[in-house]
This record gives C-alpha cells, structure tokens and sequence, in this order.
C-alpha cells in the first residue's frame, strides 16, 4: 500500500495517510503492554483464532488480565490483593471476561515435551519489571470450576528477579516444572510491574507429556480429566499406547450406568478404579505421602511400569445422542412490519433441555439479516431478533445444542415481512464479516442506522482496522472514517 500511495502526486494526500497511521499507532499504544509468547498464553491463541469466542482479547491480548498486584495474597485469611478468585485470567475488565470461562474443553492445549522450559514475553510497551512468577494447577485440580487461588500451588514453581530493569522481548526465563505435573494444566505467568501498582496475569493452558521418573519406578503417562458430564448408557475408555501403536490389553472401558455415575468426578474416579483393578503395571489416581497412587473424584494422574511397554494413554469417550431432546420455534407470527428497514422479531422457542440456542434470519437471497444467541433451560422462552432488512419472503432457523455438545436439534419456519424498507441496500452490518470488507462493500452501521460504502483502492484497507478501542476508521463514528468511507 506503501509503494501505491508513493506513486500519486498529491502530497496533501500522502500527508494525510502519514498522519492518519500516526495517530493509529498512537492510539493502539496506549493500552499495549504485554504477553506470554513462548508457550502461548490463552489470550495470544484467540488472536491467532486456535481459540474461539474470546472478546476483546482476540484484538487486545496484551493488555489481558492488567489488575493490582499482590498473587496470590488472600488465601488462609490474608487480605486479598491481585485478581479476584474467578477472574484472575481477565483480571475483572470486562473487555476480557471470556477468558474466565473455564472447562477441560475449552481451551486450545499446548503440548509440553520437556520439563525444563523456557518462557518468554513479548511486549509491546515495556514497564520495568520487578519479577516474573509462574504458578501452575495443583494435583488433582478440577478444570471444570472457575480459577481461583486454591486451583493454584501456594507457591510458583519458578520465579525470576526483574531488578526493577525494562524487560526484553523474547528473553527466555529458564524454568523447570515439578516432575508431579503431568496432563491437563493451567501455568499462570505472572509479570509484576515496577512503576505502576498492576502485574498482568496471563494463563497458559497446557497439556505436559514430558516424563519423569517417580519413586517406585511409576512413569506419568497421561492423566484422566473429568470434562463434560455422560449419560446412561455412555462408554468411556483409556487407551493405552506403546511405542509401536496401541496397546489394547492395557486399554480399559467402563459403561455409565446411571446420572449419578455420569457427573465429570465419578465416572474419572470409576475409570480409574478399573484400571488399577485390571493391572499391576498400571495405576491411576493421586500420589499420597506414602507413595501410594490411589484414585480420586477429580483429575487422575496414569503412571505405567517400563515393562508394561505404555508410554501414553489418550480418554476416548463414546456419548450417544439424547435422543429424548427437542427443540421447535413457537409462537411466530405470519408477518412482522418493517419501520424504515428495522423490526423486532419476538417468538418462542421450546425446549425440553438446557440448550444453546442461534436463531438466524435470512432473507430471500440468503443474506443474513438478523441473528441472537442465547442459553436457555426446559421450557418455553421468549427470543427477540433485531431486524435490518427489506420486505418480502425470510427464512428463521433456529439451531439448538445441548451444552454438552452431544445432540443438535434444528427448526425452520418461514416467515413474512412487510412495511417500509429501509431504502439503501448494504451487505453487511457493521463490524460482521469484516475481514470481507474489499472497496464497494456496503455496510450499514448500526449505531447511526446509515449504510456506508468502502472507498477504493488503497483506502479500502483501511475499512478492515478495527477494535473496540482501535476504532478510527469505524464508518460513520471513527475519528478518520472519512478516509476510508463514503456515506450513501
């Protein structure tokens, strides 16, 4: 784009241009600060899209979990100080609180092959540090509450003197995680600041497959993490690997009987009791001072002799479909009225489970018109779609999950609408399919209800720069969203 705007001959152009970046890199400056790059902190896998429905940490994942310091004080009595219990990955801004959400499926995991690890931090504006902690999950912490400070060992496992000096990008922290940890963990980095009264807390959600031998000679092999809850007539199996493939005399199932035998802890702790009643080469569960490996209603470390050839266990589960569930759209009217493109859809969806409910509105060209989302119990629940479009014949589907992912219901009604058109057709609604947006695009933003089309060449680049706190080309509203837009 450089290259293009040098050819032109219109300096007040080119001025403007230089000015406009300026202030764009100005404004995304003020909040930057930093992040764990080496393993990924969570908020860096929502930018790079690995996770998903993140918030603003997709756009801002250095400025994620800022708050007071202090970590962990508050445990045993002591004031408490840093984030609250529940919020530590966002640090309680709201921007972030996606982060909090918290489950043994959530999150994108990155493998950990070696013990002896090195972190790094990228920073985009730099604070002098006075040190780097990291903390990690206890043993047999429960990844499907919320984190808070009895998630975490009391102590970090490693912690790094900043001498109040301004830390470099990609400066490796050399650590070593306890020979204890295994499987499914949450490492929290936490990057304390000289100058200010903040540290950021940034999580890092990993799966540790690196090996260390154990009292006894037991090898961690994996673990069982209780995730989603099963139901009667579920299967869920440990399947143990060698070297050479799977090693199906060591692999072991357990049938779930009942709702009671379903819920995440017990059918861990019933799985883990059939391994350890199926072999002597193999155990699952908690080491306890004694040594001993006994199982819990939590998370279950697997550790395996070396002359049971196991190497690693991976946990399969075999869910059914509920085939009781239902989900349909009721009380829908024929028509709805238009008032100058915009209408209030209400209707009703009807449910005989707790589901998550996407209701989408088409119109006859298949554009999406109207969409909501919403978490609903058994039962009748009224929804309401926020209209833009013009009249004519509308598709409403609606699609319903049950939140455990196992069965999916989808309804489909059609549907009228009339009045008053809104005069001025338009793609999309803004910020929707914005990384789409190419010179012509036609928006419609909703905060002002006018429609604005994309300039050409090379200013049309500039109607992808957004975020919620980088918004000056947003049409109509932005500081700058002349230099990108053209109001119809």
């Amino acid at each position: 784009m450089n290259s293009n705007f040098a050819k032109r001959s219109v300096l007040t152009g080119c001025t403007s241009s230089l000015v406009l970046l300026s202030a764009m890199v100005v404004s995304q400056g003020v909040s930057a600060h930093g992040y764990l790059e080496v393993p990924p902190s969570r908020a860096l896998l929502c930018q790079k899209g690995d996770n998903k429905n993140c918030g603003g940490a997709q756009y801002e994942p250095q400025s994620a979990g800022e708050t007071f310091k202090g970590f962990p004080n508050g445990m045993g009595g002591a004031p408490l100080q840093g984030p609250a219990d529940g919020k530590i990955a966002s640090g309680g801004h709201a921007l972030f609180s996606a982060l909090d959400a918290q489950s043994a499926t959530r999150w994108q995991l990155t493998e950990i092959a070696d013990r002896n690890i090195a972190f790094q931090w990228r920073y985009s504006a730099a604070h002098p540090a006075t040190k780097h902690e990291y903390f990690i999950t206890r043993d047999g912490w429960n990844p499907n509450e919320p984190l808070k400070r009895a998630s975490f060992d009391t102590a970090p496992f490693c912690s790094v003197d900043g001498g109040n000096q301004l830390p470099v990008s990609g400066a490796k922290h050399n650590c070593v995680i306890p020979d204890s940890k295994s499987g499914h963990h949450v490492i929290l980095a936490v990057w304390t600041v000289g100058d200010t009264d903040n540290a950021f807390y940034d999580p890092a959600d990993v799966n540790i497959l690196a090996e260390a031998a154990l009292p006894g000679g037991w090898q961690p092999v994996g673990s069982i993490a209780p995730s989603t809850p099963l139901l009667a007539g579920d299967k869920v199996k440990a399947r143990a690997f060698s070297a050479t493939g799977e090693s199906a005399g060591y692999s072991v199932e357990v049938s779930i009987e009942n709702a009671e035998e379903g819920k995440p802890e017990n059918w861990s702790f019933k799985l883990a009791e059939a391994i350890n009643n199926a072999h002597t080469l193999i155990r699952a569960g908690i080491r306890d001072d004694a040594g001993g490996i006994n199982p819990v209603k939590g998370t279950n470390r697997l550790y395996a002799q070396k002359e049971s050839a196991v190497k690693r266990y991976e946990v399969q589960l075999d869910m059914q479909e509920d085939a009781g569930a239902s989900m349909e759209i009721s009380s829908l009217q024929p028509e709805y009225v238009l008032d100058k493109g915009r209408a209030s859809m209400a209707f009703t969806g009807q449910t005989n489970r707790r589901m998550n409910l996407e209701a989408t509105l088409f119109d006859a060209k298949n554009k999406q018109v109207g969409i909501v989302s919403q978490t609903v119990g058994a039962g009748s629940t009224g929804l309401n779609l926020d209209v833009r479009s013009a009249p004519g014949a509308h598709t409403l589907t609606l699609l319903g999950t049950t939140e455990d992912g196992r069965t999916t219901r989808q309804h489909t009604r059609s549907v009228t609408l009339t009045g008053e058109g809104a005069g001025i057709e338009y793609d999309f609604v803004f910020p929707e399919g914005i990384s789409d947006y190419t010179a012509g695009t036609k928006v419609l933003q909703p905060k002002t209800d006018e429609v604005f089309a994309c300039k050409p060449f090379p200013a049309s680049g500039y109607c992808k720069q957004y975020s919620p706190t980088a918004n000056g080309f947003e049409p109509g509203v932005g500081a700058s969203w002349q230099s990108a837009w053209d109001k119809l």
